[in-house]
């Protein structure tokens, strides 16, 4: 996301970047470049004109202009910018206000059919029992053919309990069947799948108004599909007019949209975003930062989310070991295939790459061998533990059966395990490396 919108930003702040002096001409002309990639990538006019003037009146101060370095001075001013219209700096804006266990909290999802509220429901009650909640859904949308149905197959996957009942017609009363259970079964947060309309209308709104009288929710959360544009932040705006709002979901947030929904919605409602879908997994929902988002829109990365996804899915035990293996040159097959297969868990390789500063917009998804991966990912399958525990024992016959039962060639099999005899090498140098406080003599590696 927020790739073309990172190009423009970038090539604008070239108007300032670097230079020792910096005119009122040079801010006019970078503000001006941010102001067209803003409007291009569908955020609200009256957001960008806000923007363009608080950027321009803060740019033009004698500070600025007399700093030492005002080429950064100007780009930490967008970047301030950028995070404020964003959210809200202090992070307990965007927590959810749950109440403690001995009170059973209700989260009430809200939005049109086909935002994905009944997907970001279930995302949403796996963080919260990650996080040690105890909580469960609740079917409530009984309009939308097999709702009731996804939001059961979801549950079962995630393993949290969904209370639906089949042929019903008044949502109030499904939730508070589904309250009785709760209390009978020791559930700490109650989340609401509602109805959904694919647009706007009095019966759905009359109907949502019922449900939060019932159920006097702590949180009304609008799931909206980022794809809309700043059309997600009208439906926001007439959410919290009609029925009221604590926050937002944005989905597809990792598709190719241009960013104008997550650029206007905070200051079109007034209401922060809280949570971003990343994914089709249960476990590819993120809580939105503004600051790290705004250091993506730069170019300048997201470092500390990258890390905190390694976390999720790497033990620090186990990267101890594979250090210690690396270093004895100790590292098998069967260890790649591991990395391999924890690296598809934190996402896409293009949305890692995007974290990284400086690699926004320089890799695009079509540069990534997608393909090879999935290559070397069946062979290894294919192996034995005891082929991918000692790669030596892999002869001719060897290679042959891995190919067949991999779909792969003979050849691809030499070379995946050649490949792996020279990175094994270059490993054990970048490890001995790394424990000495230097970078070892590899090509490619700065010295």
């Amino acid at each position: 996301m927020f790739e073309k919108l990172t190009g423009k930003i970038t090539d604008a702040l070239r108007f300032v970047a670097g230079k020792s002096t910096i005119s009122e001409k040079n801010i006019e002309d970078a503000v001006e470049a941010i102001k067209m990639a803003l409007l291009d990538a569908d955020v609200n006019l009256r957001v960008v004109r806000r923007f363009v003037n608080s950027t321009i009146e803060e740019a033009k101060g004698e500070k600025v202009l007399r700093a030492v370095d005002p080429g950064q001075q100007f780009i930490k001013i967008v970047n301030d910018k950028l995070i404020s219209f964003l959210g809200d700096a202090d992070p307990s804006s965007r927590a959810l206000k749950l109440r403690g266990p001995d009170v059973i909290s209700t989260v009430l999802m809200l939005g049109l059919q086909g935002s994905g509220k009944t997907t970001s429901s279930a995302k949403l009650a796996l963080r919260l029992k990650k996080e040690g909640r105890k909580p469960m859904l609740v079917a409530c949308d009984l309009v939308r053919p097999a709702a009731m149905e996804q939001l059961a197959v979801l549950g079962s996957q995630i393993g949290i309990h969904v209370h639906k009942e089949d042929g019903a017609k008044d949502s109030v009363k499904v939730y508070h069947n589904a309250h009785v259970w709760a209390n009978q079964n020791l559930i700490d947060t109650i989340i609401i799948d509602t109805t959904g309309r694919l647009q706007i209308d009095d019966i759905m709104m009359q109907e949502l108004a019922r449900l939060k009288d019932a159920a006097k929710p702590d949180e009304m959360l609008l799931v909206a599909d980022s794809m809309t544009g700043q059309a997600a932040a009208d439906i926001a705006k007439t959410f919290d007019e009609k029925i009221g709002l604590t926050g937002v979901i944005l989905t597809k947030f990792d598709s190719d949209t241009r960013g104008g929904a997550a650029l206007s919605l905070k200051t079109v409602t007034g209401k922060p975003l809280k949570f971003v879908g990343t994914g089709e997994k249960p476990e590819d929902f993120e809580p939105f930062h503004p600051d790290r988002m705004a250091g993506r829109i730069l170019g300048m990365g997201d470092v500390v989310s990258l890390v905190e996804k390694a976390q999720e899915v790497i033990d620090q035990k186990e990267a101890l070991e594979l250090q210690r293996k690396m270093e004895k040159e100790n590292f098998t097959l069967e260890d790649w295939l591991s990395q391999l297969r924890a690296v598809k868990k934190m996402g896409s390789l293009q949305s890692m790459l995007e974290m990284i500063p400086g690699m926004q917009g320089q890799i695009s998804e079509d540069d990534i061998n997608k393909e090879e991966l999935k290559h070397q990912e069946a062979i290894l399958s294919s192996m034995t533990r005891k082929e991918r525990a000692n790669h030596l024992i892999i002869g001719p016959p060897r290679r042959s059966r891995i190919a067949r039962g991999s779909g792969t060639s003979v050849a691809e099999v030499a070379r995946l395990i050649k490949k792996f005899e020279k990175m094994r090498g270059m490993m054990r140098k970048m490890a001995k490396g790394a424990k000495n406080g230097k970078m070892p003599n590899i090509p490619g590696f700065p010295q």
